[in-house]
């Protein structure tokens, strides 16, 4: 039975790729052109991991992985790309049609490569393991009586607040230009649309690095990289080149290098969640439907649109979301997103500040419920009444 790592290389670069998998633990098959890599899958089944050329014989890394895609191969395989330069639409191509990763040769390292493909194949036997384990316990389902309760909840709510709503809604609109709601992206078991009510400034999102590292209640004092500066490699390139493929944070563009230069820095810091006190960028009306946590209703139609649950743990911004991955911190994610939650009735509106131990400790203490079959909805029913003395809070965080 074979036990390596189990990776096939299409291209024109086997030498150089056997040298970067000089390792006991590696098993490397190659192939010079689509043809040959296509037999090799039919006859090869315990390969999970392409890497491939771009520019190959007669064809396109890009086509094979098409190829691939059509053939009845009766597996899921990862795939990688690699050119020899940056290309934005190819860059844009590769991911929309589903490709797992895309490197440019040169400005980054073969065995930065190999080691994506070695994690590419750790998440293959990862899902194995899960899928075998899913049959003989299917756990962390949503029981069915606390949908139905979430809807009849927030159906009635929205009815009888609908009043309210629109008188907060003519505030927000009257003392600042621009939309009454906001949107962003948060992570829960899934990732979707997150509802409130603007209780900011227009543009404050552009402002969030600075007091990050200022104001943050969960970061240490640790120096870190200044998340504004310009990537060094980028400044020493022509104009309008970079050193790596491009990512978007936030509204501004960032090369992939820099971000994960700024990724690891933040990690170091150990600031997991990003909180505010006395945040600058919070208006009149905003500071007021934040202490009354009325900026949190319009979730209410995220609950409708099944997106939360009226009791959960909080979905997280993807920049937070994404540093919770060891399998301790990630068991949070096991239970649905929610409007009010166990930490926020414990320790939310108390006057002192939460450490981000506690707060991952509440939220997996929540989700051990639905693993260990102990849900109930009266102990929703009871931190819903618990939220009710914890709305008027003295903090704008």
């Amino acid at each position: 039975m074979i036990t390596k790592d189990r990776i096939l290389y299409v291209g024109e670069r086997q030498e150089q790729f056997f040298n970067a998998m000089n390792e006991d633990n590696v098993l490397l098959v190659s192939a010079r052109n689509c043809l040959d890599a296509l037999n090799i899958l039919k006859e090869k089944e315990y390969i999970k991991v392409i890497i491939s050329d771009y520019n190959l014989s007669g064809n396109t890394g890009v086509f094979l992985f098409d190829k691939i895609q059509q053939a009845d191969l009766k597996r899921k395989t990862s795939f990688i790309l690699l050119s020899e330069k940056f290309n934005k639409s190819i860059y844009k191509a590769s991911f929309s049609k589903g490709i797992n990763d895309y490197f440019v040769l040169g400005s980054t390292d073969l065995k930065q490569i190999v080691s994506k493909a070695k994690f590419l194949n750790l998440q293959h036997e990862k899902e194995v393991n899960h899928s075998k384990e899913t049959l003989k316990n299917k756990s962390f389902r949503i029981p069915w009586t606390k949908r139905v309760f979430d809807i009849v909840f927030a159906s009635i709510a929205l009815l009888m607040l609908s009043p309210l709503l629109l008188i907060v809604m003519l505030a927000i609109r009257l003392e600042s230009k621009g939309k009454v709601y906001y949107i962003a992206k948060r992570v829960g078991r899934k990732t979707f649309d997150f509802y409130k009510f603007r209780s900011m400034r227009t543009g404050s999102d552009a402002l969030l690095e600075t007091l990050a590292k200022e104001k943050n209640q969960y970061a240490s004092n640790e120096n870190t990289i200044p998340l504004s500066e310009d990537c060094p490699k980028c400044s020493k390139l022509p104009f309008n080149t970079t050193c790596s493929p491009l990512l978007f944070n936030g509204e501004k563009e960032i090369c992939e290098y820099w971000f994960h230069q700024q990724k690891a820095a933040v990690q170091k810091n150990n600031a997991t969640f990003i909180k505010i006190e006395d945040d600058p960028r919070i208006t009149k009306v905003g500071k007021f439907i934040r202490n009354t946590s009325i900026d949190e209703l319009p979730q209410l139609i995220n609950v409708l649109k099944g997106d939360m649950s009226i009791v959960g743990n909080r979905p997280l911004p993807v920049y937070e979301a994404e540093q919770l991955t060891k399998d301790e911190l990630s068991e949070r994610f096991l239970a649905p997103a929610g409007i009010t939650g166990l930490w926020q009735v414990a320790l939310r509106g108390k006057g002192g500040k939460m450490s981000e131990e506690e707060r991952i400790r509440l939220d997996i203490e929540y989700a051990d419920l639905f693993r260990e079959g102990n849900y109930s909805l009266w102990y929703d029913i009871k931190l819903i009444l618990r939220t009710i003395p914890a709305l008027l809070q003295s903090d704008t965080v």
